[in-house]
């Protein structure tokens, strides 16, 4: 009897040691270095982990999360590190490109089109991802526009009823300036020559446009949906950085270095910044907060 005990035991052990082990091997990595992200092959390639629409949501992460890129970028130099990250921690994960103007996503320049049709594009994304998972909602988390875009959305398009959670990286809710647009631009090859009327988000995005005194009049958020907003001081992108914030009764405003003195992440890092990445996490579950250790996170770079 005793050898038996001692037989079913070691078969277990070795049974969990082996789950273990594939669990590990599962993973995928997670890549905390911007200028690696951005050196993608393909701005239509899913990001590590993300689009399997065979994917059913678990109960411990019901909701299937869907990243949002921001002005010029596309989902894959944006979401190498958060992308294989939330697979990790066992969420659905999805991504879409939106915002191809006059042919610019054939040069692999997406989200320079109306805000207005972006939004449009997303709600059609969210509502096939709901019919493929068969979840009532979906956690939205996006960069820059990406997190701003979405706004529109949740008001306009009866997007508040399809979404729990809003997270938004450095996201543009008050508008920014010119230069800030003209900064960003910067960093991606030919996209300063879609500033202007080549660029109809980026007029929209400036401070005080028609659209962002619409977006935001009435107030800054709807009626039942979980704002998260996580920034940096030194966003040189969305300026100031505080018109980023939010205000409302279930906003949560999040900034980088009241958190980690170290961070010296700015616009562009944000996406591959592992304490914003940790922050996300908390967004999406606050009943178990992420605590990132505090170490040097680099502009542009991220870490």
């Amino acid at each position: 009897m005793r050898n038996r005990i001692l037989a079913i035991t070691a078969a277990a052990l070795t049974a969990m040691a082996v789950a273990a082990v594939a669990s590990q091997a599962s993973e995928l990595p997670v890549i905390y270095n911007g200028t690696l992200g951005y050196a993608h092959i393909s701005s239509t390639a899913s990001p590590p982990g993300a689009n399997n629409f065979s994917c059913k949501p678990s109960s411990a992460h019901p909701r299937p999360v869907i990243l949002v890129h921001g002005t010029f970028a596309d989902m894959s130099d944006s979401w190498q590190a958060l992308s294989p990250l939330l697979y990790n921690h066992g969420y659905c994960v999805f991504a879409l490109n939106y915002g191809s103007y006059d042919g610019a996503g054939s040069l692999g320049i997406y989200g320079t089109g109306s805000v207005v049709k972006s939004a449009e594009e997303l709600s059609s994304f969210v509502n096939s991802v709901l019919s493929a998972t068969k979840a009532s909602q979906v956690d939205l988390v996006g960069h820059s526009q990406g997190g701003m875009m979405p706004r529109y959305f949740l008001k306009n398009l009866g997007g508040a009823a399809k979404v729990h959670t809003l997270v938004g990286l450095a996201p543009s809710n008050h508008g920014t300036t010119l230069l800030g647009l003209a900064t960003l631009a910067g960093y991606f090859p030919g996209a300063i020559a879609f500033l202007g009327i080549l660029c109809p988000a980026c007029e929209q995005q400036t401070a005080g446009s028609s659209f962002i005194t619409s977006l935001n009049s009435g107030g800054d958020t709807v009626a039942g949906v979980s704002y998260t907003v996580i920034e940096s001081i030194y966003d040189e992108v969305v300026t100031p950085y505080t018109s980023a914030w939010l205000s409302g009764s279930k906003v949560n405003n999040v900034n980088l270095q009241s958190q980690c003195i170290l961070d010296g992440g700015e616009h562009l890092s944000m996406p591959y910044d592992h304490i914003a990445d940790a922050d996300v996490l908390t967004a999406l579950d606050p009943e178990h907060p992420q605590h990132p250790a505090c170490y040097p996170v680099l502009p542009v770079v991220g870490g």
